[in-house]
This record gives structure tokens, sequence and C-alpha cells, in this order.
């Protein structure tokens, strides 16, 4: 290295050093700048506090950024940085306005300016506490907002100002965003209805929020309470419904986790329980709509339900997002009105949150069950008394089904001991089809079917069925009182235990239903009594009679823990059944009726059409069983 490098170096050196002497900061600068650090420090610290009070259900919690110790300056520039126009909004304490009218008590939160709590006045829970479908950890409302500056934020973490109108029963939730700059949530509940009206609105966001804003994300979420005594049949009824827009009603599985993905318009979702719901109804439909349902095993909740949906809105117009929340009771009727004066393609179709069966069965629910149920309950009060007239309506309606079945087993009764001769003529294992062809030679003489007995009781079935679905969703048998039977919508338990027994916990319940234990001793009298009728003489399969026992005692495994009124109405009718037959017994001459068969004998017969495919059936058997015996 020669001098002259040697020098430069020296001389770029002092420069440096004389810059860095000059240049360093004075204590006070250096003390400003170590109350700057514990600033922030006491910043992190407070919103970790706040994460952890949050978590805790703590509400009151005065936002970190307020308790920061923060210049007002610093504050603002990093709250604007962070939230945009709504900073100050990230700031305050969560109060509650109320709304009520005769039916429900809404509370809803300045935090968030959600619906955090709802309340039916008229009814109560199985223990005869208030009915709370939600209150503030069991549900959530957040709007997702992209400000100006690309800043997501959540409607749910920010605090929005009461403005009441008392003449009205509202109140505008009002989230400020600078002068003349707000998104409003507005509540209304009119008297005498379970509908509260709810619009978005916002005013003078265009540059406050994201110009490509066309729509809003809307996050839903609830916990879904254990209101009724019986869990499993009430959790077997709860479930997320959803109405596509012009189309019909679907839900998720109500007996397993699901989620989807929904690709149509929806008009609105259902968080439903067995006998109440909280619907978003939207005027505009929703959009890109993800739905999930997921289960709690045990404690105070069922399931929870999350939505995830969007809704049109414009910056420049002004004009309000409109919903309608309906909280209330799954009452068919009620559901029923909203679609009054409405078009047939703009019609909810809220009654379909009742669950009564599909096609043929919801019909005869529709058209004949409720109508007749409710013609009854205009005029009784007591609705054990309605369910044993339905029952015996029902059993008139279907006499002339049960009468054929009766004449048709009849006359398989007295033809049993032609039935006996010919399998005296051809015994064995081996002249089973020569005995099979004989036996229904006899039937078709003598003008008997082994059919015709069957579909009489075929016919009754979906009446049956429409009852079994009918009877658990019913809100008007909810805490009815009928003999021992305090509440017909749940069990009515006898004897109970608490000890867990596996197996028998799960499938048969910690204890004994009365009237489930009278159905089924009726239908095992039932079964005694049909199969002693029955016996025409033919060979019967290996274990059928104790199969034909078994099912009267699966039948007190299944209904043991489902509604006493369905329970009821199955160990009536069975009872009326075995009346009818004994009436059958004693009025019906069963020799006049062997004469007729015999006369039915001597008359010319037209093979029908059921007869012919049998016989063919049975020649081509024999056919090849004498090409098997040949080879």
């Amino acid at each position: 290295m020669d001098k002259n490098t040697l020098i430069g170096f020296i001389l770029i050196g002092a420069v440096l050093f004389g810059f860095s002497w000059f240049n360093q900061p004075s204590p006070e600068q250096i003390d400003a700048q170590l109350q700057k650090q514990d600033s922030i420090a006491q910043v992190e610290l407070a919103k970790e506090k706040i994460e952890s009070a949050a978590l805790a259900g703590d509400n009151n919690v005065v936002n970190a950024i307020e308790i920061s110790g923060e210049s007002d300056s610093v504050r603002e520039a990093r709250l604007k940085s962070n939230f945009g126009a709504f900073g100050p909004a990230m700031i305050g304490q969560e109060e509650f306005i109320v709304l009520q009218n005769n039916l429900v008590e809404l509370k809803i939160s300045t935090k968030g300016g959600r619906l955090s709590y709802a309340q039916l006045k008229e009814y109560k829970t199985w223990d005869q506490q208030p009915l709370i479908l939600f209150d503030g950890k069991d549900s959530k409302f957040d709007v997702t907002l992209i400000t100006s500056n690309d800043r997501v934020v959540g409607t749910s973490d920010m605090y929005f100002t009461p403005i009441v109108n008392e003449q009205e029963n509202s109140v505008v939730m009002r989230l400020n965003a600078g002068a003349n700059s707000y998104l409003d949530f507005k509540y209304t509940l009119a008297n005498d209805s379970y509908m509260v009206d709810f619009d978005i609105q916002g005013n003078g966001l265009n540059g406050v929020l994201a110009p490509s804003t066309k729509s809003l994300e809307i996050q839903w979420m609830q916990k879904i309470r254990q209101q009724e005594k019986g869990r499993k049949f009430e959790n077997q009824l709860t479930g997320l419904y959803y109405k596509l827009s012009g189309d019909d009603v679907e839900y998720l599985s109500e007996l397993s986790d699901e989620n989807i993905t929904v690709a149509e318009k929806v008009q609105w979702i259902g968080f439903k329980d067995k006998f109440f719901a909280t619907v978003l109804i939207a005027k505009n439909d929703f959009s890109d709509t993800k739905l999930d349902s997921k289960m709690i095993p045990t404690g105070e909740y069922l399931k929870t339900f999350n939505a995830t949906t969007s809704i049109p809105f414009d910056l420049r117009s002004n004009e309000a997002a409109s919903f309608r929340y309906f909280i209330g009771p799954n009452s068919y009727p009620l559901l029923k009105t909203y679609n009054e004066n409405v078009a047939s393609e703009d019609q909810l179709q809220l009654e379909k949150l009742v669950p009564l069966g599909a096609s043929v069965f919801r019909y005869i629910n529709q058209y004949i069950i409720i109508p007749l149920f409710d013609l009854l309950g205009g005029f009784i009060s007591n609705y054990g008394i309605i369910i044993l007239l339905m029952t015996f309506i029902v059993k008139m309606f279907l006499f002339p089904l049960t009468y054929k079945s009766y004449i048709s087993s009849a006359k398989m009764r007295v033809l049993r001991p032609q039935v006996e001769a010919i399998n005296a003529l051809y015994p064995g294992t081996d002249k089973a089809m020569d005995r099979q062809r004989a036996t229904m030679e006899l039937y078709s003489k003598a003008g008997a079917s082994p059919m015709s007995g069957c579909l009489p009781m075929l016919l009754q079935m979906p009446i049956l069925i429409a009852m079994y679905m009918f009877f658990p969703s019913a809100i008007e048998l909810r805490q009815e009182s009928f003999l021992w039977a305090h509440d017909l919508s749940t069990y009515d338990s006898i004897i109970s235990w608490n000890t867990h027994i596996p197996l028998v916990s799960e499938y048969f319940g910690n204890h004994i239903s009365l009237f489930c234990l009278l159905m089924t001793i009726t239908n095992i009298i039932y079964t005694k009594f049909n199969m002693d009728q029955t016996n025409t003489g033919q060979q019967q399969m290996p274990g059928m009679k104790a199969m034909m026992y078994m099912m009267p005692l699966m039948f007190l495994v299944f209904f043991n823990q489902s509604a006493a009124g369905l329970s009821y109405y199955y160990f009536v009718s069975t009872l009326i059944t075995i009346i009818q037959t004994l009436i059958f017994r004693y009025t019906i001459n069963e020799d006049k009726l062997l004469l007729k068969l015999e006369e039915n004998k001597k008359k010319p017969q037209k093979k029908s059409a059921f007869m012919a495919r049998l016989e063919e059936a049975q020649r081509l058997q024999q056919e090849q069983a004498r090409q098997k015996n040949n080879k």
C-alpha cells in the first residue's frame, strides 16, 4: 500500500468518527427512545391480556390500545395504519340494548353490533328454566370489511354506537368511520311477532372501503343448547337447514358431522333444534355459501353450526342489504302463515323446518293428520284425549282395509284342513313343488289368495309411518301432561337409574317408559293372537315364529327414548286392532264362509295374472329339477 492510499483511509476514518460523534443522541433522546420501547412492550402485553380475557368470556375489558400508554398522535396513527378509518371503533366497552315484545326478548351488543341474546317468553326448558336460544358465548355474527388501505377487519371486534328509537321498537348500531361515514346495523322488532327486520346500510363508505367491494362476507355461528329432556331424540331432530332460491329446502346430516359448499343462491339459512329455530332470511339471496355442522357428544350443547356466505353490497348507492331473522318455535301452523299472499316462487317454506317425512308421508301429515289434529285441538284442551280420538278416527278410516285383511286370513284358516291333506299327500322336500302347486290350485279354485291379506296391511303402512314422523315433532305436545306422563313430547319414565350400562344406556336409555312398555305388551299379545288366526297349515321357515316375537321387543328398544305421545298412539291403535279382530271373530260365521268357498270351486275359474305367472315359475323350476336329476 502506497503513502497516498494510506493517508486517504486515515482521512475517511476521521470523517466517519467525527460524523458519529457529532450525531450521537442526547441523554434526553435516549430516554425518549427507551420510553417508546417500553410503550410498545406494554401494548403487546396488554394485547395478550385482552386475548386471554376474551377467551375467558370477559367482555368488559378495555381495548389494549386504550391502555397502552401511547400518545394520542402515535395511537391514532397506528390505529389508522392497522384498521383504516375504523381504527377508533377498536376502543370501547360492551353494552347491551334490549328489544322485546310479548313473545321474545332480544339483546343487541355494542361490540360487533350483533344479536347476542334471544329468549322466548312463552316457553320454558324441560326443567322449567327460561328458554334461551343463544347467549353471548353461544353465537357469533361477523361481517368482513376490506378497507381502502387493504386491511381486513371484522365487525365482531369493533364497538358500535347505539341509536335507539323506542317508538318503532328499533335500534341502529352505528359503526363510525370518520365524518359522515358509517356502517349501520338496524334491528326492528314488531309487536306480536317472531320476525326481526335487520338491515345493513352504509353511508359515505366510498373511499373508506376498498373500491373493489361488491359484496360483504358474513360469518354466522351458533351453538345449539339442549332444551328437552330426551337428548338423543332432540339431537336427531336438530339440524342446519337452508333453502335454495326458487327451489326446495335442504339440510345437513343430523346424525354426523358434515360440511358442504352450496353453489346455488340461498334464500335462507336456519339453525334449528327439535322445537325452535333461528333463521336468517336474505332479501336478495346469499351466495358462495359454506355450511358446517358438528356434533357435541356431551354437555349442555347438542351441535355447533357455522355458515359463511356473501351478500351484494354497493358502496355508492347506499342501498340497504335487507334481512329478516325468524327467532321462534317450529310450529307448523305458524310457519305456514309466512307463505300467505306470497308468490309461489318467493315463498319461504319455513314449515319444512318441521320434519314430517318425505313425499307421501309428508302429504298425509299435511293434508290429513295436521288438519284433524288442529280441528280436535280447537274443541279439546287435553292432548291425551285428542290423541285417543285421532287414533279412533284413523282406525275407523282404515276399517275397510282391516276387515278385508281379516276375511282373507279367515279364508286361509278355514281351508287349513284341506292344505294339511295336501301336505300329507305330498310329503318330503322332493315333492315340495308338487305340494306348492296343489296348494295354489286349491286357493285359486276357492277364491282365496295369500297376498290379499298382505295388501291391506301394506296400504296402512304410510299412515303409521306418517304418525311416526308427526308426534315427535309436534310442538303442541311439548310439556302437555296426560295420566302419568308429564310431557307427551318426550319419554314417560316410571323407573330411572344413573349408572351407565354399556350398550343399554346408549340404545335403550337409563329408564323404562310406561307407554312404551304397554305398547310392547299389546304388540306381543296381538302377535300371538294374529299368528293363531293366520295359521294356514303350511310349513313356515325355521325361526319365523321367534322372529315375529322379536319385533315387539325391538320396538321396546327403539321407542323407549321416543315421545310418549307416539308410544301412546301405537298402544291405543294396537289395542283397537285387537278389539276389532275379536269382534270379527265372533260375528263372522266361518262355516258359512267355508260353504261359499266350496261353491266357488264349482264355478269356472279364470286364472289371475299373478297365478298364471306363479304357475309358470313353478313349471320352470320343476323342469330345471328334472334336467338336473337326469344328468
